[in-house]
């Protein structure tokens, strides 16, 4: 259990959210403990970000740096946490009050992380209607992500403001370097299942803001976005491999192409754009075979799950580019799906 007294630290880098940030900041500031650490990393931004985190004073540990770039930003700011628990929060990401409150109770010595659920919002804040990841009915226990992640190179998890991490598991691998590409939430995810335990509480205790501009967040279907999250994929797999084997744990090349989480992007690459893939003679029907094989390893992936990205790879692959086009955005971009269809994946408990 985390004691009473701990510090929580929130670090929040920021580049140019001049209209999100104060938000996230807000969001820090309010969580229900007794005490909060609020770091703001601004790296270089251009329009009124700074005015903005002047006018939380004392309230918040400010650091304002030339733009290096997201990882730099979060390194400056994890060398001045000094809590117990660290949340590594985008600017335009938002926390609920009780979210330290929810995971006190299962904290302990050895746990990487604890990570939740993030509901979908708007650049105004309104609920998009979707949350995610979508966890198995039953909680993956830390013993089950770790098996995930050796074989499959998966496992269902937030993206980086959706988990509390330990210092001592951060302190591990921070400052991060860019051998795991400049993401800076790519290496903390990818070192989790094998330098600790990773808990899961299936709430959504943190809100996700889509908004066109995200670097991770779909609005649109963008081919050359795809590409580059093969690519930054694959840099997360070589980390992830390094990490494994320095715990002493094996995982195997062929893991990647059995994730059920990367192989939609791989194939959206290949099929919006081919001249930009960045795997060489790849086709569709090595994607539908590794998705079938995929759909065959425990990864966290529920059976309904399973069933419907084979059929929704299927369709992608044999379709026309335009009929294409459209099912891809409605998997990677969940407020541009029909209202139909919301309903039916609902009723299917395909999502919740």
């Amino acid at each position: 259990m985390l004691d009473p007294n701990a510090l929580v630290s929130v670090v929040i880098p920021n580049y140019n959210y001049e209209a999100f940030v104060g938000a996230a900041i807000d969001s820090a500031l309010a969580l229900d403990w007794p005490r909060v650490q609020v770091v703001v990393v601004d790296d270089g931004s251009t329009d009124g970000s700074r005015e903005v985190i002047a006018r939380y004073g004392d309230r918040v540990e400010a650091v304002l740096q030339p733009n290096a770039g997201q990882l730099a930003a979060c390194n400056a700011g994890f060398e001045r946490a000094r809590g117990e628990v660290v949340f590594l929060l985008d600017s335009d990401d938002v926390l609920s009050p009780g979210i330290v409150r929810a995971l006190a109770p299962l904290w302990r010595p050895g746990v990487s992380k604890v990570q939740f659920q993030m509901r979908s919002i708007d650049a105004q804040g309104r609920p998009l209607g979707g949350v995610f990841p979508q966890y198995p009915a039953a909680t993956p226990t830390p013993e089950e992500i770790t098996r995930w992640s050796l074989t499959t190179s998966a496992y269902p998890t937030p993206p980086g403001s959706g988990n509390a991490y330990a210092h001592a598991f951060l302190a591990k691998i921070f400052p991060q370097d860019d051998s795991n590409g400049k993401i800076a939430d790519s290496g903390p995810l990818a070192a989790a299942p094998f330098l600790g335990d990773v808990l899961t509480i299936p709430e959504p205790l943190v809100s996700y803001r889509v908004h066109g501009k995200n670097d991770g967040a779909m609005s649109e279907v963008d081919g050359p976005k795809f590409a580059r999250e093969v690519g930054r994929t694959q840099a997360r797999f070589a980390y992830a491999q390094r990490i494994a084997r320095g715990a002493g744990l094996e995982m195997k090349d062929s893991a990647l192409n059995r994730s059920l989480s990367y192989l939609p992007y791989r194939l959206a690459s290949l099929t919006l754009a081919p001249d930009l893939h960045p795997i060489a003679r790849d086709a569709g029907w090595k994607v539908l075979a590794d998705v079938v094989r995929g759909a065959m390893s425990p990864q966290g992936v529920s059976g309904k799950g399973r069933i419907t990205l084979v059929v929704w790879s299927t369709l992608v692959a044999l379709l026309p580019t335009r009929a294409a086009r459209t099912l891809i955005l409605w998997r990677f971009a969940p407020g541009a799906r029909p209202k139909a269809l919301r309903t039916a994946l609902v009723r299917l408990r395909v999502i919740r």
